[in-house]
């Protein structure tokens, strides 16, 4: 996988307090290991708060506000989970408007754990087939998704899993469908 996003800018959106550490930097060093730039989006500046489940881990620091970025300057999403991160993402509008373009630029976008329920508050789930953390398997399905049990899911573009332990398929297809790029398919729910 060396080299596959060479020039390819990938933005990571998390909330300040919340997300879960390992769910952030097992897919940040997949794809610096492919080449690529992640770029860490949130919508505060600063730094963030990352957890190790419910304690404490590293802080990180936030290299743009999402009301500063634009998603033409990206070329793939990352939303990781943590129960607080997503659900502190889906009530800000601005995010909320920023993942839901990624979806209509026909751009990939790859979600763990309960990191869906920000894509669930974006209407970008309907009809797709996606995975996540078993408690939002009813909320997925009444957006409109088929929700699956199963290490790693791909749909035109969504790449879904479940839990840290399904991290390396995870970003084996991550990095997979940032590297083929807009997939027609992907727009077809935003």
């Amino acid at each position: 996988m060396a080299d596959t996003l060479t020039g390819r800018k990938v933005a990571f959106v998390v909330a300040p307090e919340g997300t879960e550490q390992v769910e952030l930097t097992r897919p940040w060093q997949a794809v610096q290991d492919a080449g690529g730039q992640p770029e860490l989006i949130s919508f505060e500046s600063g730094s963030i708060q990352a957890f190790n489940h419910l304690d404490k881990a590293d802080t990180f620091t936030v290299d743009k506000a999402v009301t500063d970025a634009s998603v033409d300057d990206y070329d793939g999403l990352v939303l990781p989970g943590g129960v607080a991160n997503p659900d502190q993402l889906r009530t800000s509008p601005d995010t909320v408007r920023f993942v839901r373009e990624f979806f209509s630029k026909q751009k990939p976008v790859a979600v763990i754990c309960h990191g869906p329920w920000t894509l669930i508050e974006a209407d970008v789930v309907r009809g797709r087939r996606i995975t996540s953390w078993p408690s939002l398997q009813t909320d997925l399905r009444n957006a409109g998704a088929e929700w699956v049990d199963e290490e790693v899911v791909v749909d035109q573009g969504l790449v879904s899993s479940r839990k840290p332990d399904d991290l390396p398929s995870f970003c084996d297809k991550l990095v997979e469908e940032i590297a083929e790029g807009a997939h027609a398919g992907q727009a077809r729910s935003a």
